[in-house]
């Protein structure tokens, strides 16, 4: 365990800020030891508090943080870190650096470009105020810059991932045969929607048994809020590069040769099944993205009979497409992007968001499943109470705090974008272009939820009909004048129109008897 430094410890040069989500130990600041520079890592309340955090995203965070340093140590580099209980802890970024600045001979300070429009914010209004020069150095961490998306799409209406999938591909020659796709075609997406069979037993997922007691008791004697659960003993996410590596190998070994048939697929009491889960490494830079697919097309072309080209499609596309063209438009649009609201939602989240206490089998699982793992997969997120929330009219604010505190890999520059824009249509389509919502059909065509619920996946109307059901038809008739011209979701309205109107007039009943008692369901 590493203990705050007294802060006159050394009268260093040059002081450098990294962030808990800058954890890269291959950047080139860390190539040499260089005795004039003492590098400070912090856990501070504005960062816990500024959401109602996982209590796994918390400690996580803290775990990686704090094995960062120590390797840092061990390498010989200079290291304060301020542990959140430290007396002298002051509990935010700058009163912690006015305090190191002041009492300390430094003739510089530098930073590495956050991630977070926030602490972007944050950190230059900061160095505005410095009486010493200051540098910012880029995190060498993505395939794309800030600015590359706004730059490719300049002059264009839309901002189509796909046209920016392709282009990153040619970009960094990934996946290609000259100037054309390995096999032929960008995008296997249509091979990627499998249902996972009743009897099909996933391969049992990777974990890390790290004991994170020490990180429990502290957080228990401060007044931090937190939601969900954790094993102290078994803290099962990976906490250092090593950990992150290790997983990778089992991801590519194990999962990889399903990974893109299955990954839409969702079964009851199953969190991991073929997905790699090492979104929260990466996205605290304990792993590269580049590490991440030169694994997996490594693998693939030493087990091209194991491994159908689809699997590593599937899973490149959501790293170097989705990813990077996530972070492209959370740079170009913030922000603004942060107080969308096209559909004009107002309602709070269920009260059972927060417990998993629904009778509605599919929220009930993947919400549960949030809580004792701070995971759920793109679907579970997407599909179940994404989709649960878009219909229900909640609130895009109320969204997406719940979706940056209760995910251990929720980072706002991602989590917001995917949220806010492809599961909440409060952007209006930037990133999605139409809304994703669906009926049970759906629901029960990619997951095994529906067989035993409660509700009854083929009722629309009545006391067990399946709330998806009444909710989906509510919402397209609610939103008419916004999304009946829109060419991907005309056919819906066809269908609404060409109902009767007792049957119409039925199903929105209905959906208003479940929106007013949506806590009882």
């Amino acid at each position: 365990m590493i203990n705050a430094e007294a802060i006159e410890m050394k009268n260093s040069a040059i002081l450098r800020l990294i962030l808990g989500d800058q954890l890269n130990i291959n950047h080139s600041w860390f190539k040499t030891v260089d005795d004039t520079v003492t590098y400070v890592m912090m856990e501070v309340r504005t960062e816990t508090d500024y959401v109602h955090h996982h209590i796994q995203k918390v400690v996580g965070f803290f775990s990686a943080m704090r094995s960062f340093a120590a390797e840092l140590q061990s390498k010989k580099h200079s290291v304060i870190y301020i542990h959140l209980n430290d007396a002298t802890n002051l509990q935010s970024f700058e009163k912690n650096l006015n305090a190191i600045l002041s009492q300390g001979n430094y003739t510089q300070f530098e930073y590495q470009l956050p991630d977070e429009y926030r602490l972007d914010g944050l950190l230059k209004s900061y160095c505005n105020q410095l009486s010493i020069p200051y540098s910012v150095y880029d995190t060498e961490h993505f395939f794309s810059t800030r600015e590359e998306l706004g730059d490719f799409f300049e002059g264009k209406k839309m901002y189509l991932m796909e046209s920016f999938y392709r282009n990153m591909r040619k970009k960094h020659n990934m996946l290609m045969e000259g100037d054309k796709p390995t096999a032929g075609q960008w995008n296997y997406d249509g091979d990627n929607r499998k249902k996972l069979p009743a009897n099909h037993k996933p391969t049992a997922p990777l974990v890390f048994n790290n004991e994170v007691t020490q990180i429990v008791s502290e957080l228990k004697s401060t007044a931090i809020s937190t939601i969900g659960t954790i094993d102290e003993n078994n803290f099962v996410w990976p906490i250092n590069s090593e950990q992150s590596l290790a997983l990778l190998d089992f991801f590519v070994a194990e999962c990889l040769p399903l990974f893109g048939s299955y990954q839409d697929s969702m079964v009851p009491n199953e969190w991991s099944l073929y997905h790699s889960r090492l979104s929260f490494s990466m996205n605290v830079k304990m792993i590269s993205p580049k590490e991440v697919t030169d694994r997996a097309i490594q693998e693939w072309e030493k087990r091209k009979d194991e491994i159908d080209y689809n699997q590593l499609e599937g899973f490149v596309r959501q790293i170097i497409g989705w990813r990077e063209y996530m972070r492209g438009i959370y740079w170009l649009k913030m922000p603004e992007f942060a107080s969308l609201n096209f559909l004009n939602h107002t309602e709070k989240l269920p009260n059972w968001f927060w417990t998993g206490k629904t009778k509605m089998n599919c929220l009930k699982d993947a919400i549960t499943q949030s809580l004792d793992y701070a995971y759920a997969h793109h679907i579970q997120r997407l599909m179940i109470t994404g989709n649960f929330a878009l219909l229900a009219g909640v609130h895009p604010d109320e969204v997406d705090a719940w979706y940056l505190g209760i995910y251990i890999d929720a980072i706002e520059w991602v989590e917001i974008t995917n949220t806010r824009g492809m599961s909440q249509f409060a952007d209006g389509g930037i990133v999605g272009t139409k809304p994703y919502v669906s009926s049970a059909s759906y629901i029960d065509k990619m997951s095994h939820y529906c067989g035993s619920c409660f509700y009854k996946k083929a009722l629309k109307t009545g006391e067990k009909a399946c709330p998806f059901n009444s909710l989906y038809w509510n919402f397209y008739d609610k939103h008419e004048d916004k999304l009946s011209k829109n060419p991907r979701i005309g056919m819906m309205y066809n269908v609404w129109r060409q109902m009767k109107p007792e049957d119409k007039s039925a199903l929105l009943e209905q959906a208003d008897y479940y929106l007013k008692n949506i806590n009882a369901l």
